[in-house]
């Protein structure tokens, strides 16, 4: 099966719940963790920093500047207590949505 690019809707909730389960993450490791945890889904750089400025400028996500292990600088991620709230507002939109989808596609 074809991998898919398109998250668009999606992505603040994914992003959103893997800052909240693993903690402060670099771009290049929230990537890594929705690539892992799925095969099917791919996450493009121009559609994550994007994402994440959004969700900084909203107050959902901080961050700051770290120097790696390989002495690198690295903008890291972490969720805020708003961005909490917002997780479970997007879990709740999306688990209504997805109900909604399975209904219809069950009765169509």
């Amino acid at each position: 099966m074809a991998r898919h690019d398109a998250l668009q809707g999606s992505l603040p909730l994914l992003i959103l719940k893997i800052l909240d389960r693993r903690g402060p993450l670099h771009g290049y490791g929230i990537t890594a963790c929705i690539e892992a945890v799925s095969d099917l889904l791919r996450v493009e750089e121009g559609s994550l920093y994007p994402a994440l400025h959004r969700m900084e400028e909203s107050g959902w996500v901080r961050a700051r500047w770290e120097t790696t292990e390989n002495n690198r600088r690295a903008r890291v991620y972490e969720i805020t207590a708003l961005g909490r709230k917002q997780l479970e507002a997007e879990e709740r939109r999306w688990t209504s949505i997805t109900a909604a989808i399975t209904q219809v596609l069950k009765q169509a």
